[in-house]
């Protein structure tokens, strides 16, 4: 996807479309459960199952869309479809959106479903000791959280152009490439959300503007934590993966391209660089030229990294 196509798509609040490679894939039948209900909103998740008869390994996938958009059905296509030729079991959650509910309690929501998961998989083909999770760009960086945030810890982690630290200047500060666009007016973006909480994104949905107008003020981490980064730094500790590595943190297989516009490929290096100095196994693939989605890369190099990547996770759930 070229530049002015993903500002277009952002602008109008077209989240899904943003990330054209995450959509429904041609897969089996899938099975569309409530795992956690807060009030009045039920949050769910879709098991995509290989052969529902036996046992198998599973991969929990986290949808990505700033933590303010998207859902479960936005699934990469090659990863999932490797992942199924493999004999694994998909589970694609939602979580509760941001502004309506803060961090804590999307990151409460991922503990609870895995917590869920493990529980009520083997009622689905899953065994409950072998499971790893995966995600793209906020998916990235909720599975980069998974590392060390549940219990007991995934298997391994796939991180799609994730980031690891919610602070920097990228998220908090306002963003150049993004002021390129006509500034969002305040009230349309504080129009595009509400007060009800939610887990599924409304269609049709203006959200994007709330996207956009947060990352041309910087005011992504104190939409969605509640908390100024400015004048809270050591609270955001919990909660940037990069601050909470150890020699315990899983396996995990990195990918970020490095035209990045929208998540800088400096925040998965970032990460690269830390598991190394630390001493944890992980892969980094660079993809030159891509963009956010890996827009730009080539089809058979995106196959080839989603071919890595389910390989991965199946050497270390075996």
């Amino acid at each position: 996807m070229k530049r002015r196509d993903f500002l277009r798509t952002i602008a109008g609040g077209a989240a899904a479309a943003a990330w054209p490679r995450w959509s429904h894939a041609q897969a089996p039948p899938v099975q569309t459960l409530v795992y956690k209900t807060v009030g009045h909103c039920q949050i769910k998740a879709d098991v995509h199952q290989a052969a529902p008869a036996q046992r198998h390994p599973a991969v929990m996938w986290i949808h990505g869309g700033a933590l303010i958009m998207g859902g479960r059905r936005g699934i990469d296509q090659g990863f999932q479809a490797e992942l199924l030729k493999s004999g694994f079991v998909i589970v694609s959650i939602d979580y509760r959106l941001a502004p309506e509910t803060k961090l804590p309690g999307i990151i409460q929501d991922v503990q609870d479903a895995w917590k869920w998961l493990r529980q009520a998989g083997p009622g689905f083909g899953i065994e409950p000791d072998r499971l790893a999770t995966a995600g793209g760009s906020a998916g990235g960086y909720l599975t980069l959280m998974t590392g060390f945030c549940l219990d007991p810890r995934p298997r391994a982690l796939v991180s799609y152009f994730g980031y690891g630290d919610i602070t920097t200047p990228w998220y908090a500060k306002p963003d150049e490439f993004y002021r390129r666009q006509p500034l969002v007016p305040k009230d349309e973006a504080y129009g595009a959300v509400g007060d009800t909480v939610l887990a599924e994104q409304p269609t049709p949905s203006r959200r994007g503007r709330f996207y956009l107008y947060c990352r041309q003020n910087g005011l992504w981490p104190k939409e969605v934590t509640g908390h100024d980064p400015r004048l809270e730094p050591k609270w955001f500790d919990p909660y940037c993966p990069i601050r909470n590595l150890t020699a315990k943190y899983p396996p995990t297989f990195l990918i970020h391209g490095t035209a990045d516009t929208d998540v800088p490929y400096a925040e998965s290096k970032n990460m690269a660089d830390k598991l190394k100095e630390i001493g944890v196994e992980h892969e980094f693939v660079t993809v030159q030229g891509a963009g956010h989605g890996l827009s730009g890369a080539r089809p058979d190099e995106v196959a080839r990294i989603a071919g890595r990547a389910a390989a991965f996770v199946a050497a270390h759930t075996r």
